[in-house]
């Protein structure tokens, strides 16, 4: 069996006194999700989850250390997969999608996101996130 791990957040921002969160659609699944990637030898979670982040988006974040929850899957038989996701207030707005893996990004109220998310996972993230997005 073979073990995977990758890091990123469910990046907020304030707007008009609404909490918005940044989704990204996958090129290669289609599917909308988080910023997140691999881990590199020698980072931290946090680490990896701030370069992910920006080497996907753009977006600098400042990460909540205190927000930590994790999601197993297999992507692929014999593959378990652990991802870890913190959450992130952005510093900028302004994305640039990574041309060879994002196929597009949106802001949107953290209260619509649900309908957008894939995965039941990750909506099950969001509802534990909106809580903890308040005390940030």
């Amino acid at each position: 069996m073979q073990h995977e791990k990758s890091c990123g957040a469910i990046v907020y921002r304030k707007s008009h006194g609404n909490i918005e969160i940044l989704l990204i659609k996958h090129i290669n699944s289609g599917h909308w999700s988080f910023p997140k990637g691999h881990m590199e030898v020698g980072e931290t979670e946090i680490e990896t989850a701030v370069r992910e982040i920006r080497e996907e988006t753009s977006i600098e974040v400042m990460v909540d250390p205190t927000f930590r929850e994790t999601v197993s899957y297999f992507p692929k038989r014999d593959t378990l997969k652990t991802v870890v996701y913190f959450i992130a207030r952005a510093k900028n707005y302004d994305f640039t999608p990574q041309e060879e893996e994002i196929a597009e990004i949106r802001w949107v109220d953290i209260g619509y996101a649900s309908t957008i998310l894939t995965y039941e996972n990750d909506k099950n993230i969001v509802s534990k996130a909106k809580a903890a997005i308040k005390e940030f």
